[in-house]
């Protein structure tokens, strides 16, 4: 897989954002009529980078966006040059259903017949478009990937592929149908989800990836529509994978899942009776050093009822001793937290000393684990399946680590997971966890 690099303004829109209202009025005095139209409907100079199919020799090209982002638009202009050009005589269109098809890759407003540029004809008793010049494109459903076997093809529109009702089969079905004409190409544009289908296509080495946010849009699409998104989705998953286009994925055996946190979310305040900043310190000093992780949460409540709320997330690379130190110590005084609890592992006393030293007003609880992470782990795991702990916001970078907490070796410390693990067993166990020693 090639990812692609992020989109420049297009050279249209670039020339005519430096022109001034004056300039702009002369500029389309002087281009009337037929040559303005011309520039009006070159899909190429209005087109943003991702837009545009990638150069090189590829075989697969998968278009990731949002929803909103320009993706059948890109699609059906893709279409319609290799048949204007003359470099596809047979296109294979296939979305979700027969439906999807025809009211959104053909006849929808960013649809085929709906470009600014020679229309074929739709014949929808043979489920077929017809150009002028001959070639045809014929539509398929997804619900249906047997009538994908026997026609053959020289290029191929996959529409939403992560929403097809069997993805795996129709696309196999489909790349053995792409063998017509030198090179046959494959367009998926889809808003993404972790699907095996789609994993296998972006792990192919003649895959080109090109990615687009809804934001990036923005100028086609209602302000509202925005500004509901942006106040409604803001930091969450969904956010990051039906608005930016990000694939997010869960990982098989891990402690925590996508759903699991974007259900535990709140934005309600409450009065806590503690509040503890938690510190994972790194083993060594420097950018490539593990981070230093710092959470943040509070407790309210007694006994059965005692909830947890996640309050911030600090956590810092590469910093020294003294910086990490100043970090927490901050976030402690705004929070007006009643202790800091440090992990006493990797640096023993220097931490109590370090931390001393940036905040003299707090208590600083050093506690040394006996056990593996996962072990320490999996008792705050349980309070979160029992909904004993919330999210006071969304902490991009502190979920996306629990969410491949717990299989197989990290390429990475969990140092967020880690700082979470010692804040929740210090306000929820009293301190007392899987063989952890307070100092």
């Amino acid at each position: 897989m090639t990812m692609m690099k992020a989109a420049a303004p297009s050279f249209a829109e670039d020339l005519l954002s430096m022109l001034s209202p004056f300039e702009l009025a002369q500029f389309l005095k002087f281009w009337r009529g037929s040559l303005l139209q011309a520039l009006l409907n070159d899909w190429r100079s209005w087109a943003r980078e991702q837009q545009i199919a990638p150069d090189g020799d590829w075989r697969a090209w998968v278009f990731l966006g949002g929803r909103g982002a320009g993706k059948t638009r890109a699609g059906a202009e893709w279409v319609s040059e290799l048949v204007r050009w003359r470099k596809a005589r047979r296109v294979a269109l296939i979305g979700p259903t027969f439906h999807d098809v025809r009211e959104v890759m053909i006849e929808g407003a960013s649809g085929i017949r709906g470009l600014p540029c020679v229309r074929p004809l739709y014949e929808a008793s043979r489920r077929r478009l017809v150009w002028p010049n001959g070639a045809q494109a014929y539509c398929f459903s997804a619900e249906d990937s047997e009538a994908l076997r026997g026609p053959q093809f020289d290029a191929a529109w996959a529409d939403e592929l992560c929403f097809w009702a069997e993805p795996e089969e129709t696309l196999a079905t489909l790349e053995h149908g792409l063998r017509l004409g030198q090179s046959p190409k494959l367009l998926v544009t889809t808003t993404p989800k972790p699907i095996a289908a789609l994993k296998v296509l972006l792990n192919a080495s003649d895959t080109v990836v090109t990615q687009s946010s809804t934001f990036e849009n923005a100028h086609n699409l209602a302000p509202d529509f925005i500004s509901a998104l942006r106040e409604r989705w803001s930091g969450t998953a969904h956010q990051r994978q039906e608005l930016l286009g990000h694939l997010i994925e869960d990982v098989e055996g891990a402690l925590w899942t996508r759903a699991q946190l974007e259900a535990l979310r709140t934005s309600e305040s409450c009065a806590f009776d503690r509040v503890v900043v938690a510190v994972d310190p790194p083993a060594s000093v420097g950018a490539k050093a593990d981070a230093c992780g710092i959470i943040a949460a509070g407790v309210y409540g007694d006994g059965p009822g005692r909830r947890a709320v996640i309050l911030a997330d600090a956590t810092v690379q590469g910093a020294a001793p003294h910086e990490w130190a100043a970090r927490a110590a901050s976030l402690a005084r705004s929070l007006g937290a009643d202790a800091i609890v440090a992990e006493a592992n990797n640096g023993g006393e220097m931490v109590r000393s370090v931390l001393n030293a940036a905040a003299p007003e707090f208590l600083v609880r050093l506690v040394r684990a006996a056990e593996g992470k996962r072990a320490r782990a999996e008792p705050v795991a349980t309070f979160y399946a029992r909904g004993l702990v919330t999210h006071a916001g969304a902490f991009t970078e502190l979920e996306d680590e629990m969410c491949a907490f717990g299989v197989g070796e990290n390429k990475r410390s969990p140092d967020r997971v880690d700082a979470l693990v010692w804040a929740l067993t210090d306000l929820l166990m009293g301190g007392a966890g899987p063989r952890v020693r307070v100092l």
